[in-house]
């Protein structure tokens, strides 16, 4: 289903990113990042500490907590910033065929991140089942309480609105989709509400350097997924063989970074299908994330047909009642409905 259309669209957004950076028009932020996350850090593949997110090692210490953010992915919202840091990012349909991002960030900690956008069930579920700090903002009185009786250590923007510490408004963009996370002081800030800020983690399964080369399944150079026809809203993910990973596109527009230009490149692809249901009027939804189902799992250049399994809350890929183990990098995690299924709403091709 991916034209060569796909190929035009993105030289040209590539230039108009690049010509936004150079008349200094498209943010007022900067991002870098934190000492335990320089990309050349982790991205050397050796020391003695392992990223659980990530699998890659550095000798410096991983015990940052894990900072999981609510990141808006309407069309006015992007592109976004920091998602190209984020280790892991979950993408699930909130209202309508929209969907929203749970970006968890420990490897690589950027300056600046969002837009920032309200909570739901599920989000919160997921960011307490992996240990991170639950960053948002605002809610439904209902999730606002729901946060709090459940114990979950979380960071609400609406508390912090535009104090210019924690949270900062973009003039060039307008409310809802110009709220954004200031990093620098989410240690203090959450330290001052009693929470623990340095977290031991259980790394997720990673394959060996051998086990990578030796990936087997049917060619995946080019995934489409499909959210919705009416109005289009796709995602699309290329192979760079050069790297192995896959760049990220929305709507067949490269997903880049706001103040850098940075690609959200990712060593796996984890799409998993399972039961949603609309709960109210206003479109919320429930969705399944204890039953397993049917998932891909597309790395290195190939797909392999896969389950997905709630492992203590995590969610991991299995095959033949094993794990079958990530690619060391980023992973973005692509959640879609059962009805209609995945194989009618996942194009993979060569």
């Amino acid at each position: 289903m991916m034209r060569k259309l796909i190929f035009i669209t993105v030289i040209i957004g590539i230039l108009l990113v690049a010509c936004s950076k150079d008349d200094g028009s498209a943010s007022n932020h900067d991002e870098k990042g934190t000492d335990r996350g320089e990309k050349g850090s982790i991205e050397q593949g050796n020391g003695e500490n392992q990223y659980p997110l990530t699998g890659l090692y550095i000798d410096a210490p991983v015990d940052n907590r894990i900072i999981g953010v609510m990141v808006n992915n309407h069309r006015q919202a992007r592109p976004q910033s920091g998602l190209a840091e984020a280790d892991i990012v979950f993408e699930i349909l909130a209202e309508a065929k929209i969907t929203r991002l749970l970006a968890l960030f420990q490897s690589e900690i950027p300056e600046t991140i969002g837009p920032v956008r309200s909570a739901r069930e599920y989000y919160f579920d997921l960011a307490n089942r992996y240990g991170s700090l639950y960053v948002y903002h605002g809610a439904a009185d209902f999730i606002d309480q729901m946060i709090i009786d459940q114990g979950i250590p979380f960071l609400n923007g609406s508390t912090y609105d535009n104090d210019g510490q924690l949270f900062t408004r973009d003039d060039s963009r307008k409310a809802p989709h110009n709220s954004y996370l200031l990093t620098d002081a989410i240690n203090e800030t959450a330290e001052g509400k009693g929470y623990e800020m340095t977290v031991e983690y259980e790394p997720l399964p990673f394959l060996s350097d051998e086990e990578t080369a030796a990936i087997e399944g049917e060619a995946a150079e080019q995934v489409e997924i499909v959210y919705s026809e009416n109005p289009f809203e796709t995602v699309q993910y290329v192979f760079d063989e050069s790297k192995g990973t896959y760049k990220r596109y929305s709507n067949e527009e490269e997903t880049v970074d706001l103040n850098t230009g940075a690609s959200v490149e990712v060593a796996n692809v984890f799409i998993i299908e399972t039961f949603h249901e609309v709960v109210d009027d206003a479109g919320r939804r429930n969705i399944d994330f204890e039953s397993g189902g049917d998932a891909y799992l597309i790395q290195n250049g190939k797909v392999q047909e896969v389950e997905w399994q709630n492992d203590d809350g995590r969610l991991v890929p299995m095959k033949d009642g094993q794990p079958a183990g990530f690619m060391p990098g980023k992973t973005w995690i692509n959640v879609v409905p059962n009805d209609p299924s995945m194989e009618q709403t996942v194009t993979i091709s060569n």
